[in-house]
């Protein structure tokens, strides 16, 4: 090229979640068969959509307006159906003007830290789930900030870590929670959100809370928004929200940020703006998910709904906790409250210089010998190792932007004896990777 097109900072993208997916796919054309642990679709786990979800979709789609340009904030019957619904059940004051749609939270994401200033940065989770942190350092051009979730209790964040990060580094700008967490499944007290919100008040921080797996929680009572507790205290945030998991509709691209205490400060309100600018670029988001979100959430079998799937959750991570109990000393795998993922932390005093998986296949093993390098994580090299040994496909934990070392896998294998055998079959691996 006549010139450098590369941005500076394009290193920082990576998705190891979806990208270990080049490499299975290579080890099933070796003859390998997979296991998709890896990512969190449930559709594609075998997860049926409800027949009644169905029949709103269907009838809403035969309507031309369903295929037509919506505003670029998007319909305002389903925002202030939305907005109307935070005051009525969640006690937390905004309007219909408050609330923006994008193409997934993806989209959402991107554009969050794409028109933050600069110089500005977003400290998060570690372990974090890589689309925030990816596009907050490649924001920036700087390492991404992140304060410790903790596995020893329980994923709870390191509070005096976090507090003194934001002291020492002037360029803070805001705080990133995920709740329910990805990749730990972890669902932040009323406490600790009030804890967090305390600090952003302290520091004149605004907070950003994606909580996409909300209404996933084992016990739905025991979640709570941080717009709460925000709106109450006066502190700027966006919340995340979208139909991806929960529906579960993927496919729908359909995420949206609702903006609390918008007008509490004006740097925040000329953000907000920017970002609502930045959508009229695209002329708007997709209309028909939009269209028959309010007929799905105001039905009464869609509370029901939820509550089957989280316990079906529950149900798994409460046999995955019995089957991977026998590898205490090895592994640490605090149990989930809310999602469909479990984390496992390995015990770094079995971190040796020779730590394998055998491979039994002569051309899966060569394979795998040339794709892992010297400088490759340890969990990075159990996680390819295991997946040509067994065709289990996870991902490396230190993939999320983590000093961790193990591993995430999903609860979404609907099969109840396969989901067993992948877990005995996981603790045997993990056993002879680190013993």
């Amino acid at each position: 090229m006549r010139n450098n097109i590369v941005h500076p900072d394009a290193d920082k993208l990576e998705y190891e979640i979806r990208s270990i997916v080049e490499i299975a796919k290579k080890l099933e054309e070796l003859g390998q068969k997979i296991s998709w642990e890896n990512i969190g679709d449930p559709v594609a786990k075998g997860e049926e959509i409800a027949p009644w979800i169905k029949e709103i979709v269907s009838r809403e789609s035969q309507k031309d307006d369903s295929y037509a340009y919506c505003p670029t904030a998007g319909l305002l019957e389903t925002r202030k159906y939305i907005a109307d619904y935070k005051k009525k059940v969640e006690n937390i004051n905004i309007s219909a003007d408050d609330i923006l749609f994008f193409n997934g939270l993806g989209d959402a994401i991107s554009k969050i830290y794409s028109y933050l200033n600069k110089e500005a940065q977003i400290i998060g989770p570690n372990p974090a789930y890589p689309t925030h942190s990816s596009a907050e350092a490649a924001h920036s051009g700087k390492e991404h900030i992140t304060y410790s979730l903790l596995p020893e209790k329980s994923w709870e964040p390191d509070l005096e870590e976090m507090e003194n990060k934001i002291k020492y580094n002037p360029a803070v700008s805001g705080i990133l929670i995920i709740n329910p967490d990805n990749p730990t499944g972890f669902l932040y007290p009323k406490k600790t959100l009030e804890k967090i919100v305390d600090l952003a008040k302290k520091y004149n921080l605004f907070v950003i809370s994606d909580e996409i797996y909300k209404n996933l929680c084992f016990k739905q009572e025991d979640f709570i928004s941080v717009g709460k507790i925000a709106s109450e205290k006066d502190v700027p945030a966006i919340i995340l929200r979208g139909l991806s998991k929960e529906v579960p509709w993927p496919g729908s691209r359909c995420g949206w940020a609702e903006f609390v205490c918008r007008k509490k400060d004006k740097f925040f309100d000329r953000y907000v703006q920017s970002l609502i600018d930045a959508k009229m670029l695209e002329v708007c988001s997709t209309t028909l998910p939009q269209k028959v979100l309010p007929l799905i959430f105001s039905d009464h079998r869609y509370k029901e709904l939820l509550k089957e799937r989280s316990r079906k959750y529950q149900k798994r991570a409460e046999l995955a906790g019995e089957i991977l109990e026998e590898l205490d000393d090895l592994i640490l795998a605090p149990q989930p409250a809310a999602a469909f993922y479990l984390t496992v932390v390995f015990n770094e005093k079995y971190k040796k210089e020779k730590n394998e998986i055998k491979i039994e296949n002569e051309k899966l093993r060569d394979f795998i010998k040339r794709e892992i390098k010297n400088d490759f994580n340890w969990d990075k090299k159990f996680v390819y190792q295991m997946m040509a040994s067994t065709g289990i496909c996870l991902v490396p934990l230190s993939s999320f932007n983590s000093n961790l070392q193990g591993f995430r896998m999903t609860l979404l294998e609907s099969d109840e004896k396969k989901f067993r055998e992948n877990l005995e079959i996981i603790g045997e691996k993990v056993k002879e990777f680190l013993l």
